[in-house]
């Protein structure tokens, strides 16, 4: 039964004030027999009778007898709690109600708490238990029952010195109102102990100066022991005074007669003062040598700390000279490609004037000038994609506002549609046929019908987020961290056909030709056949990871992290040159084809887009509008579309 703080307990106290006035009360001796401890806890205010043996007649009651045999699950349940209480004797002048007992070690409270569940129990028997024994709850301790504590505090008990271990738990014997969870647990009055009943709440400032409290006599620890009120007058009666100055080496021991006598003629007693600052001297020197103890203590530790550092410093120099030596050797082959390069440059120079003297290069044409024609604007992010569908003449791009934008590029230059359906920034998009394929950083592919430009499926393509999607011979190619899936395209399915493994890094970019796939990852350009799906050759480059790659007829070009552009020889696989001239990453490229000539586009993080001329590899013009980072090229029946962080997507036309 859970106590409960209201009228139950101003009851309870006031009938302990009514008792008696001050803090202590003597009590009436009865036989021993009369003091059998068993009985079950009663609610005074229930009116419920006595479960076990009956009470005893003079209300001396025991705390650890306080529940009955019904009660014995219980308190073998909390058995743990119980040991780790003291081992004081509590025998109550009155029988406690059962309201102020806990619950879960069954005894009196002690330090009461209430939990989160609004019930009373002991702050141990609530820190060590998981749940309430009434409503199951998780215990929690929320905050002192203050109310409880000072109805407890307001009972009144039996001195210790007054209480002494029943028979039963003197004998050993089995009882279950007797022993707790193996331990003795069961006192009476003993008649002839101290005779007061104090109050729980200043039991200790009562014993401290109980007259019954047992000592041992200060002159030798053999003497039987005695009671407080009795020392005094054994100290009279001892034999066994020893000399003040029994550490100087006098062994006078006698009684309190015999000592006045002895210290008259004590050698040692004319020297007490000698003696006393001989000893305070003494105790000085211990003090002092004790803290040089601690002092060299505390500088040995120092030492050992300045040690540690000194060590430290000479392996971090140590370091520093061996990255100073590793710095110096990398400056020195830096200095010697640089000089390399430096003659390459004069060398291309050369072969460059030599052109332009003999009239190869041919003379300037102004209808190559590529200019901004317009911008399309809707997005509320940055554009990362683009892609055409030249039969109706629409683009589609692709932003961090999780949309996919249709516009329309030949008659009203608007935007038709916004297609919605990603959880993801889109990252990629491919067309195959009728059909437009989204990638996104949701790790998802959706699949758009173009004629309705409605939603038709949605694939969970990759555990990490879709870079980069193209498609061929009826196959669609999805690029992911460190993995390429091949999907065959039947009617609005994608099934799963092959993975292809065996990557580095992100693959950031696909392109797909006749016969083969290109995938870029970092440093790494490889080479798969597109039938075969395997991997056939592996070009090694430089400037971190490949973020874009184009094809011509002649030549591979890849852009790369690092600000630079590569190009190999198509057919024999050979580094011909490094474009150089963006100074921020090369995040896409793109390629316009004529009879007479080829042109690359590239796109980069600082802003601008260049055009190289791959018949000198040279670039012939800067374009900058673009308020951002340029990050996706689309081509389309001559003209260039570009578009960025800066949300727009622009139109370039010679």
């Amino acid at each position: 039964m859970e106590a409960s703080f209201g009228p139950t307990f101003s009851a309870v106290a006031a009938g302990t004030k009514a008792e008696g006035s001050s803090n202590y009360k003597q009590h009436r001796r009865t036989p021993s027999s009369s003091s059998t401890l068993t009985y079950s806890p009663r609610d005074d205010d229930d009116g419920m009778p006595p479960i076990g043996t009956p009470r005893r007649s003079d209300s001396a009651i025991s705390v650890r007898s306080l529940h009955s045999e019904s009660n014995m699950s219980l308190r073998s349940t909390f058995s743990l709690h119980e040991e780790e209480e003291d081992t004081e004797p509590q025998v109550f002048a009155e029988q406690p109600s059962v309201k102020l007992c806990c619950q879960l070690c069954c005894n009196v409270f002690k330090d009461p708490v209430i939990t989160t569940c609004g019930h009373t129990f002991c702050r141990r028997c609530a820190l060590t238990s998981d749940k309430c024994p009434v409503d199951a709850a998780k215990l929690t301790v929320v905050v002192n029952n203050i109310a409880v504590a000072e109805q407890i505090g307001e009972l009144f008990i039996h001195c210790k010195y007054g209480c002494r271990a029943t028979a039963s738990s003197t004998n050993g014997a089995a009882s279950s109102t007797s022993t707790v969870a193996g331990k003795p647990g069961a006192y009476e009055v003993d008649p002839l102990g101290c005779p007061f009943t104090i109050k729980l709440s200043i039991r200790i400032e009562h014993e401290a100066s109980c007259d019954y409290r047992p000592v041992r006599c200060p002159n030798n620890p053999s003497c039987p022991p005695l009671l407080t009120m009795n020392l005094e007058a054994h100290l009279k009666e001892c034999e066994h005074i020893k000399c003040p100055h029994s550490k100087y080496g006098c062994t006078f021991i006698g009684n309190q007669d015999t000592y006045e006598t002895h210290l008259e003629v004590c050698k040692f007693e004319g020297l007490k003062e000698f003696l006393q600052q001989t000893d305070d001297r003494f105790h000085e020197m211990q003090l002092t040598l004790a803290q040089k103890d601690q002092d060299i203590a505390f500088l040995r530790s120092m030492l050992g700390k300045l040690s540690e550092k000194l060590d430290q410093l000479e392996k971090n120099l140590e370091l520093k000279f061996d990255v100073l030596d590793e710095n110096q050797s990398k400056l020195s082959e830096d200095l010697m490609e640089f000089r390399r390069d430096a003659s390459m440059l004069n060398d291309e120079l050369s072969h460059i004037n030599a052109r332009l003297n003999m009239g190869i290069l041919g003379s300037y044409d102004p209808q190559q000038i590529f200019k901004c024609k317009g911008t399309f604007v809707g997005h509320q992010g940055p554009v990362w994609c683009l892609c055409v569908y030249s039969t109706g003449d629409l683009l589609f791009s692709g932003s961090s506002d999780k949309t996919i934008k249709v516009w329309d590029t030949c008659t009203t230059y608007k935007c038709q549609k916004t297609l919605e359906g990603h959880d993801g920034i889109v990252l990629a998009l491919c067309i195959q046929g009728n059909r437009l394929y989204s990638g996104s950083a949701d790790c998802t592919i959706i699949v758009w019908d173009i004629q309705t430009l409605q939603k038709v499926n949605t694939i969970r393509a990759h555990d990490n987020p879709v870079c980069t999607l193209v498609s061929s011979h009826n196959m669609l190619f999805s690029g992911s961290l460190k993995a390429i899936k091949v999907w065959d395209i039947v009617g609005t399915e994608l099934k799963l056909k092959k993975e292809l493994t065996g990557l580095n890094h992100w693959v950031r970019a696909l392109v797909a030709s006749q016969n083969h796939l290109y995938s870029g990852s970092y440093q790494t350009i490889k080479i798969w056949d597109i039938r075969s799906l395997e991997c056939v050759h592996v070009l090694q480059t430089s400037g971190g990871s490949v973020y874009s790659i184009a094809v011509t007829n002649h030549h591979i070009v890849c852009g790369t992290y690092e600000n630079l552009i590569h190009v190999w020889d198509i057919e024999s696989k050979e580094q011909v040159r490094t474009l150089t001239g963006h100074v921020g990453t090369v995040y896409a490229l793109a390629v316009i084809s004529t009879p007479d000539q080829t042109k690359v586009f590239s796109a980069s993080y600082d802003r601008s887009l260049r055009v190289w001329s791959m018949d000198n590899m040279i670039c012939t013009q800067t374009l900058l509008r673009h308020q951002g980072s340029v990050t996706a090229l689309a081509v389309s029946r001559g003209r260039l579309f570009s578009g960025a962080v800066d949300s727009t997507v622009k139109v370039w036309t010679c």
